[in-house]
């Protein structure tokens, strides 16, 4: 497992790379900067490694904090029940219709639990594949587009998509992504999954020893 979650921080860091070098030739373009935490409103679904890297850096935390965190993704798991009265251990999202998840209130500003009073992530070198996208567009090196949205304060008054030097290698990273998934779920649960999701709050609740034990 130690070599799986090394190789994806690895993969990771790439991504921070391409966002840092969009930022650099972008100028004016981009807003995004430390402390700025407009995006980090709301349920953001993420994969089961992301939950588990996640852990390692939430693990980190000093304990006072870790509880007063957990308060916080307890009350979200709170309100997600109250919406799924079913929803239970180990709050993995793919056993429900993809309509109940995938479609979740766009005008949730509830801030994410690991956010500081500062405005900055408290596990920010473990924070998940989605975060280190959101704000730009994915647009492949080919064109192909991963994903065409991207923060409204970035990009007032021109047009990312046509942007050559924000395109990368997505497809190429996401594949690479979904190796490491499969074979991260393949230690853990004795068999690779592709896809296997929760919500960042959740990812401090679970228990991955009693879910490995489950499979």
């Amino acid at each position: 497992m130690t070599g799986i979650l090394s190789d994806y921080r690895t993969l990771l860091e790439t991504v921070d790379t391409w966002f840092n070098r969009c930022i650099e030739s972008s100028g004016r373009h981009i807003q995004c900067r430390p402390g700025c935490s407009k995006c980090c409103r709301g349920l953001f679904d993420i994969t089961l490694l992301d939950a588990f890297f996640l852990r390692q850096g939430f693990d980190q935390l000093p304990a006072e904090l870790r509880q007063s965190i957990q308060v916080k993704a307890r009350a979200r798991l709170a309100e997600l029940q109250r919406l799924w009265p079913d929803f239970a251990e180990p709050y993995t999202l793919n056993h429900m219709p993809d309509e109940k998840w995938t479609e979740m209130p766009e005008d949730d500003l509830t801030p994410c639990p690991l956010l500081g009073d500062d405005g900055r992530c408290l596990v920010y070198a473990y924070r998940p594949m989605t975060c280190r996208l959101h704000g730009l567009p994915n647009i492949d090196c080919s064109g192909e587009s991963f994903s065409d949205e991207w923060c409204t304060l970035n990009f007032t008054g021109a047009e990312p998509l046509d942007m050559e030097a924000l395109r990368w290698e997505f497809r190429q990273t996401f594949e690479a992504e979904l190796g490491l998934f499969r074979e991260f779920t393949a230690s853990l649960l004795g068999a690779p999954c592709n896809e296997l999701d929760t919500f960042i709050p959740l990812a401090l609740l679970i228990d991955f020893e009693r879910l490995s034990a489950s499979y």
